[in-house]
């Protein structure tokens, strides 16, 4: 059985910026994102504050315990350690690039 996607991150552009079909944002476009693990929850919450847009995130029901991250609070959870905590998460303690399984990527 698949794994169900248990953290979100919804996200809307700045009033200035182009959404993904070329037309400028009013304002009133939100978009969500699912996703299985939390990191990838937080690398992509990171490349959405890089842009410069605004974003939230949190665990979907009935996960528990229900997470909810704040717009005010997303910066900090998806980055706490300036990205050095993503960076290890993501490539294992020896250094190898894993998989989203966990296994060692072959190059």
């Amino acid at each position: 059985m698949t794994k169900p996607d248990i953290w979100y991150v919804a996200f809307s552009p700045d009033r200035n910026s182009h959404f993904n079909d070329g037309a400028v944002n009013d304002g009133a476009a939100r978009a969500t994102r699912t996703f299985k693990s939390e990191i990838d929850a937080k690398l992509f919450a990171m490349q959405i504050l890089a842009k410069g847009w605004s974003a939230t995130a949190g665990t979907l029901n009935p996960h528990q315990p229900k997470q909810v991250i704040a717009s005010s609070q997303i910066e900090r959870w998806a980055d706490p350690n300036g990205g050095a905590s993503l960076i290890m998460e993501a490539s294992g303690p020896s250094g190898e690039n894993r998989s989203r399984a966990g296994t060692p990527r072959r190059s």
